[in-house]
């Protein structure tokens, strides 16, 4: 995959402006929380993550850097901040790992902390554009598991992101790659 490449346009997506306040759930090994901070410095950029092992590789790269960012771990069922707290909220490569209810579990705690009219912003695999990407997609589901990936190649992200209240809803890109259609899928929180 040009993980360059996606997580470039990924931060044009966000598009972090001055005194936003923006979450980034599944923060992984902290690589875009770098990016979108250096992208913007003037933002209130926040970290959330369900793995200790990821907070600890995050932490070291993010002061290696010399960049703060508060980062948490939640239990898995309730985000541990206020309602209406966040600007934007964004994902990498996190939807395809779950199953459908903690999907639409974590879609509905999302839709929760964000402020009216707030934007989601998700990048992952989206449905297969053709048979050679359903295909090689193959390859994800079996690292993966069918289980967690299979609403992600049949194109029911956009679903799971209107049963959890968000309007709006696009895909304002696709890009296949050697292992399937990457998509990045944009949403607003109307009320």
């Amino acid at each position: 995959m040009p993980e360059k490449k996606f997580r470039r346009l990924l931060v044009e997506h966000i598009n972090p402006q001055d005194n936003e306040t923006i979450l980034e759930f599944g923060f992984g090994t902290g690589q875009n929380l770098i990016l979108v901070k250096k992208e913007n410095p003037n933002i209130d950029l926040k970290g959330l993550d369900i793995d200790p092992k990821v907070k600890e590789i995050t932490t070291y790269k993010l002061a290696k850097n010399n960049i703060d960012v508060p980062i948490a771990l939640y239990d898995g069922t309730t985000f541990p901040y206020h309602d209406g707290q966040f600007d934007k909220i964004y994902s990498c490569l996190v939807l395809h790992q779950l199953d459908a209810e903690t999907k639409s579990d974590c879609l509905k705690e999302i839709y929760r902390v964000l402020k009216p009219k707030g934007q989601l912003i998700i990048a992952d695999w989206g449905k297969a554009s053709n048979i050679l990407m359903r295909f090689t997609f193959g390859l994800v589901q079996i690292v993966d598991g069918f289980k967690t990936t299979n609403d992600n190649v049949k194109g029911k992200i956009p679903q799971f992101i209107a049963n959890s209240g968000f309007q709006n809803i696009k895909i304002s890109k696709s890009i296949n790659t050697l292992l399937g259609t990457f998509s990045y899928f944009k949403a607003v929180k109307d009320n």
